[in-house]
């Protein structure tokens, strides 16, 4: 089993893919107002968006992680390009670097690079 593709909810997909391009995504489908969906520029995964009347709240909100090894140079650039983060790049003690920001719905987005500690923590479960 390999993960095609995560699918976002919108309140205005327009808005959301001029948002998702500057994260560098590729678009790849546009059937504008309802939905989009893009590439990743590394590796095989696509991520969507859809319209939706209603966003989820409370627990039910989504949370996106995007991993790049390169993350105080890409924020650097984000930031050039008038993304807002909310938190600096900051070392995790789950050993990732984290950067926090939002997309126009809301929807937490967290920029990380963890090297050989995304699926290989000293914790992990041994075969």
């Amino acid at each position: 089993m390999n993960l095609n593709q995560i699918t976002i909810p919108s309140l205005d997909v327009a808005t959301a893919t001029e948002f998702y391009k500057k994260l560098g995504l590729l678009l790849i489908v546009e059937s504008l107002p309802r939905y989009v969906r893009f590439e990743c520029p590394d590796g095989d995964s696509t991520f969507s968006i859809h319209v939706v009347e209603e966003l989820p709240i409370g627990k039910d909100r989504v949370t996106i992680y995007f991993q790049n090894e390169n993350l105080d140079d890409v924020m650097t650039q984000l930031q050039q390009k008038g993304i807002t983060f909310t938190s600096e790049p900051e070392d995790k003690p789950w050993l990732w670097r984290e950067a926090h920001l939002y997309d126009p719905d809301g929807n937490h987005i967290i920029l990380y690079s963890a090297g050989k500690n995304r699926k290989n923590p000293p914790w992990r479960i041994k075969d």
